[in-house]
């Protein structure tokens, strides 16, 4: 069955969708994505907050915040492809023919080297590039389009890119998508301005902006469990045949989502063995 996220939105409680959901941020110009994280956990009062995917200080755009038990939900968002469209200022005006065609040479798999500022170990490493538009032209200024693999850094990308028609840097840089989460997104002073209503009693703008945790029902296979077998499951039973509604195939090493109607139980790895299908990598827990 296909998991009705804006039902889930609507039907849950305020209180069950702040232990349990995703916001969609629009990452301001100046903080950083950590700081970001701090301001939405004190500004609801949460036990814990966690960012999908990093963004540099200056860089802006879709930055999904994870509220308490969805932070366990990060390992299966984080990795996919992101898109960013940003402005390159090049060191002296070529044309644009010459430029389209030097960019095709950073389309497809690229090696590239982490800048020195990064928190990743500074060793060259494959990433894919797979489309790098330009989208206009004025004089020096080049605003393009980019979606890469995860991990890709842009700032890295556009100095490589220089190197080759005698220079060239970023001026400004936004992240449009990253995994499912895209723009439009939430401003910071929009997330405050929805707890301070939700504060005054109404909680219909902190609603709208609580993605569902349920939404990884997207991202990984969605499997259904049979309702007998619900309370084993949420104890972190592995996943046998007998509990699902349906039999299906499924390749050792892959992840599914497992949901009993629209409740979802938790992420499981396919392992194959004997009479056991997948075991637990996630479990959520019943609020109590």
């Amino acid at each position: 069955m296909v998991i009705n996220i804006e039902k889930i939105q609507n039907k849950k409680s305020i209180e069950e969708l702040l232990e349990f959901s995703i916001i969609n941020v629009d990452k301001p110009s100046g903080p950083t994505s950590f700081g970001v994280d701090v301001i939405v956990k004190k500004a609801l009062n949460l036990n814990k907050t966690s960012h999908f995917g990093t963004l540099d200080p200056m860089v802006t755009g879709v930055l999904p915040i994870a509220l308490n038990r969805a932070c366990k939900l990060m390992p299966y968002f984080i990795g996919k492809n992101k898109t960013y469209i940003g402005i390159m200022r090049l060191h002296k005006e070529i044309p644009k023919e010459t430029l389209e065609k030097e960019i095709k040479n950073f389309l497809g798999t690229i090696t590239q080297l982490p800048p020195i500022k990064s928190r990743v170990k500074r060793q060259p490493r494959q990433r894919t590039i797979h489309t790098f538009k330009i989208l206009e032209i004025d004089k020096k200024d080049v605003l393009f389009e980019t979606e890469v693999q995860a991990g890709t850094y842009i700032r890295k990308l556009i100095h490589d890119l220089g190197e080759k028609i005698s220079g060239a840097h970023m001026l400004e840089l936004r992240r449009t998508q990253a995994s499912i989460f895209k723009e439009p997104c939430v401003k910071i002073t929009e997330v405050l301005d929805a707890v301070e209503e939700y504060k005054k009693g109404n909680e219909q703008l902190l609603r709208k902006i609580l993605i569902p945790g349920e939404i990884i029902s997207t991202t990984l296979p969605e499997v259904q469990a049979r309702k007998e077998y619900v309370k084993k499951l949420q104890h972190g039973k592995n996943l046998v045949k007998e509990h699902l509604k349906k039999m299906q195939t499924f390749k050792k090493g892959e992840r599914i989502s497992i949901f009993e109607n629209e409740t979802f139980i938790g992420v499981y790895l396919i392992i194959n063995e004997q009479d056991t299908l997948a075991k637990p990598l996630y479990v959520l827990q019943p609020i109590k």
